[in-house]
C-alpha cells in the first residue's frame, strides 16, 4: 500500500524565490497589464453605444409654419444691412443614422445667400434654408 503524503511542498516552501541572472524582473505595472480584461470583440462597446444614440426624425412642415418663416425671413431681411441678431431652430442630419438632431442658435446674420439657399452667419458657419424649423428676429 503507498503511502499518501501529506506534506506538500514541504520540500520546497523554505527555499528562496528564484532570480534569473539573465533577464530583469518584470515591472510591476507590466505584471498587471497580464491581468487587464481581454476585448475580444474590438469596438463592440462603440457599436453598443451608436445604437443607443438617440436620434430625432424630420418634422414635414405644415403650411402655416412655412408661411410664418417666410414672413420672418422678409422681415429679417430688412434688417439686413445691420447684421441682425436671430434665433433659428434647424434640423441637424446624422452622419451616421437616419434621422437627426434639432438645434437652436442665437446668432448675428450677414446675408441670405438666395443662390445656395442657406443663411450665412456672421463667423461664416451656414445653415440651409430647407433645414430650418423656426427663425425670429431678436430685438436689441
Amino acid at each position: 500500500m503507498r503511502k499518501q503524503r501529506t506534506d506538500t511542498y514541504e520540500d520546497m516552501i523554505h527555499l528562496p524565490h528564484p532570480v534569473s541572472k539573465k533577464h530583469s524582473q518584470m515591472p510591476i505595472r507590466d505584471r498587471a497589464a497580464q491581468f487587464a480584461p481581454f476585448a475580444a470583440l474590438t469596438g463592440h462597446r462603440e457599436a453598443i453605444q451608436e445604437a443607443q444614440r438617440q436620434i430625432e426624425q424630420r418634422k414635414i412642415l405644415d403650411e402655416n409654419r412655412n408661411m410664418l418663416n417666410n414672413e420672418r425671413l422678409q422681415e429679417i431681411l430688412l434688417h439686413i444691412s445691420e447684421q441682425p441678431r436671430i434665433r433659428v431652430t434647424y434640423f441637424q442630419p446624422d452622419e451616421r443614422k437616419h434621422g437627426g438632431a434639432y438645434r437652436t442658435l442665437i446668432m448675428n446674420l450677414k446675408k441670405i445667400d438666395e443662390y445656395n439657399r442657406r443663411l450665412i452667419c456672421s463667423d461664416h458657419s451656414w445653415i440651409p434654408l430647407d433645414d430650418i424649423y423656426e427663425i425670429e428676429l431678436l430685438e436689441e
